[in-house]
């Protein structure tokens, strides 16, 4: 994503997709339609960052809710009400940690994405 001028990794903030990138691990189930989703949310779109309390990870990736400028889409929310994330809390980032494990266990109850497809993951 690119921020002020220049090319940043992001990570959203409160939730977890399944891994297809990491290096020497198996694509998880769901992971590349989870990336599909992700990618006609986002891809060509102007959106918003908002930060938590934690700016960045250890591993230098700046951390955000995202939201999508034209309609306010909160990203992060909306891939865990489809099902294709889970909710994972890292303090101190925790502003919409309520909001996001509700979401998912309502995404879980209904079986909408990963939850009907992979399993109990």
């Amino acid at each position: 994503m690119e921020v002020d001028g220049r090319r940043e990794k992001v990570r959203y903030i409160g939730v977890d997709t399944p891994e297809s990138v990491k290096p020497g691990a198996p694509v998880q189930c769901f992971a590349k339609r989870a990336a599909r989703f992700n990618e006609r949310l986002v891809e060509g779109e102007r959106v918003r960052l908002v930060l938590d309390l934690e700016a960045r990870d250890r591993y230098g990736r700046l951390l955000a809710y995202v939201y999508r400028d034209r309609d306010d889409l909160f990203v992060n929310a909306a891939l865990v009400r489809r099902g294709y994330a889970v909710a994972l809390t890292i303090p101190p980032n925790v502003e919409h940690a309520g909001e996001f494990r509700r979401l998912a266990a309502v995404a879980r109850r209904d079986g909408r994405g990963l939850w009907s497809n992979c399993g109990s993951s």
